[in-house]
């Protein structure tokens, strides 16, 4: 016949709830007492009845165990209680070290824009300008750049416009790409001079 599994809620009846509590404590104590000789462990066990009536059981002394258990776990708080105040620590500190950083921030940006500056030494207000100026030459050659940039694009422009008036007065066809350039339609007419040289002997000349 296969047994039933029993359910892991609580049992309604009581003669069958005093019953199956009965069965299960007294195996409980011969776990613990079979644990404690064949593994020498210290173990105790305390089981309160639903009424109230004690029932235990210790290889040792149940004070001593007790007190066992209770400077261990005193210690293991201890130790967790000091991980997480290092922890707080640290992101305290991060945290103050971010907020300084970004007051020298604040304060460096008011400075550039010319405010906040009563404080400041001789040798800060040269720092200072010699930031400004190494920031405006690096503005001014970004400038100079952007306009070379825009001048070379207008004359290529202006090129290919000429370029396509001429092939039109002329009544040439347009270019087919844009990508041809005016130096490559320069050097296509240049490959087509016409030259008086021909293959053969040399004419003799009458002196």
């Amino acid at each position: 016949m296969v047994r039933q599994k029993t359910q892991m809620k609580r049992i309604e009846n009581a003669t069958s709830r005093q019953v199956t509590f009965s069965k299960r404590r007294n195996g409980l104590l011969k776990k613990a007492f079979e644990l404690s000789v064949l593994c020498d462990a210290e173990v105790s066990l305390i089981i309160f009845s639903p009424r109230g009536k004690l029932y235990e059981f210790s290889n040792s002394c149940m004070n001593k165990t007790i007190e066992r258990y209770q400077k261990r776990e005193k210690d293991a708080y201890g130790i967790s209680s000091k991980a997480v105040g290092q922890n707080m620590q640290n992101v305290k500190e991060e945290a103050h070290s971010m907020a300084k950083k970004t007051q020298f921030l604040e304060d460096s940006k008011r400075k550039l824009l010319g405010h906040g500056l009563e404080p400041c030494s001789v040798e800060d207000l040269q720092r200072l300008e010699n930031q400004l100026e190494r920031s405006l030459c690096r503005i001014r050659e970004r400038k100079n750049q952007v306009f070379l940039e825009q001048i070379e694009k207008e004359e290529e422009r202006r090129l290919g416009e000429e370029n396509a008036n001429l092939r039109e007065k002329r009544g040439m066809p347009p270019l087919e790409s844009s990508s041809t350039s005016l130096s490559d339609e320069l050097q296509t007419h240049s490959m087509e001079v016409v030259t008086e040289l021909c293959i053969g002997p040399p004419e003799r000349r009458n002196i």
